[in-house]
């Protein structure tokens, strides 16, 4: 039996989210994960927060220091926490 886009479940976004990022999935899959996306909010949550890690991670190569890093990272998780709460 074939899966409906909403099947895919929070664990395979969790897998998925890396190979979504890089532009990897089929086009299938990615309609399967977006539309999983608009129906589970924590999964959203995991991905923005996986986006900024990637990019603040990439900034590393390009002479950040750690510290920059870390504070760059506060600033964003606080700025996240204030928006939920």
């Amino acid at each position: 039996m074939a899966q409906t886009p909403v099947d895919l479940m929070c664990r395979e976004v969790v897998e998925q989210v890396s190979d979504y990022l890089s532009h990897a999935l089929s086009p299938e899959q990615r309609a399967r994960f977006e539309s999983h996306l608009t129906t589970c909010p924590p999964c959203t949550t995991y991905l923005e927060q996986m986006g900024s890690t990637l990019e603040l991670a990439g900034e590393l190569s390009r002479g950040t220091s750690p510290g920059d890093v870390e504070a760059e990272l506060v600033k964003r998780f606080l700025h996240w926490h204030r928006d939920k709460g």
